[in-house]
């Protein structure tokens, strides 16, 4: 949405509801690009009940067309929010999607994160109609892993460790073997690990293949099976080749990123990523320990330089 769209007018690509296993719900907001994030709606099954809701969106329209989407599965607010990660995208919807006695979950460094970063992602893109967004920080959080029980259904929270960031979660339902996967998986998207780790995205992904999904909701991106897993994997492979190639050679990342371009996955959304990417790539072979912090600021001008000076598009 562009400077001069009416507060709260309605997205111009709104979600699409897609039934995943029974009372499963991907919310799917195309084309996924920058600050164009999926949600999950899990309803009790058989009983109806309150829902379960996986992430919440970026702008306040969004947020509200996503309730809407909830409000036409059920009348009732949710119990429980859980965030995947802490970038506003997926998070500023909260207190829009929020009832008085909703829960929000999270791992505990994405509540220390969403803190510290604020609402500072609207800074990035100022022309974006943000709206008035209010932030809901999680209030119930966790470190390793928890269980969460909907009637009968079971949803395990997982922390892999440094992934897309330091703080994912990896929403499995074991009984139907769906995996909302937050921005760990981005299917047709470019993959983003500045404040996360190549490393640990490829021991994470294999965690993944072991759990052995029928589909995957990616945190961006249409819905998809486990060849999202494998496909991600050979992004992040290429990467560290080059990297490595790259880094012996004596070129910073962004020259690398021009000279090595994005090669086979040219097809992917939001290529500028390549260059966050080799950053990290370039600290993890210098030996520094996986997620630490970069200059995110900094990273994200040569993004822009990539990209021929131009501000990466945000549909948001």
């Amino acid at each position: 949405m562009t400077a001069g769209t009416t507060a709260g007018a309605p997205p111009r690509a709104p979600g699409r509801l897609e039934e995943v296993a029974d009372a499963t719900y991907a919310y799917i907001q195309p084309e996924g690009g920058w600050c164009v994030s999926n949600a999950g709606i899990l309803l009790e099954p058989g009983r109806g009940g309150r829902p379960v809701l996986v992430d919440t969106a970026a702008t306040l329209a969004r947020a509200r067309a996503l309730r809407a989407a909830l409000h036409g599965l059920t009348p009732e607010r949710p119990r429980l929010i859980v965030n995947t990660h802490f970038h506003g995208d997926h998070t500023f919807g909260n207190a829009e999607l929020a009832g008085p006695d909703t829960v929000v979950v999270a791992h505990e460094r994405t509540r220390t994160e969403m803190a510290a970063a604020g609402l500072g992602l609207t800074g990035l893109w100022p022309a974006v109609e943000w709206g008035d967004i209010q932030l809901m920080l999680p209030e119930l959080t966790y470190r390793q892993g928890i269980t969460l029980h909907q009637g009968e259904r079971v949803i395990e929270l997982i922390h892999p460790g440094p992934a897309h960031t330091t703080n994912d979660t990896l929403v499995w339902l074991p009984r139907e073997r769906v995996l909302f996967a937050g921005d760990v998986v981005l299917p047709g998207c470019t993959p983003f690990v500045l404040m996360g780790s190549v490393a640990g995205s490829l021991a994470t992904l294999r965690l993944l293949r072991d759990l052995e999904p029928l589909t995957v909701v990616g945190g961006h991106g249409p819905v998809s099976g486990p060849e999202a897993l494998a496909h991600t994997e050979d992004y992040f492979r290429r990467l560290q080749r080059i990297a490595a190639e790259g880094r012996a050679a004596g070129l910073t990342p962004l020259q690398l990123a021009r000279e090595a371009g994005p090669g086979e996955f040219a097809g992917l959304l939001d290529p500028e990523r390549l260059v966050a990417n080799l950053h990290r790539a370039y600290s993890e072979l210098a030996g520094e320990p996986l997620g630490q912090e970069m200059d995110v600021i900094g990273i994200f001008g040569e993004m822009v330089e990539y990209n021929g000076g131009v501000l990466p598009r945000s549909h948001a």
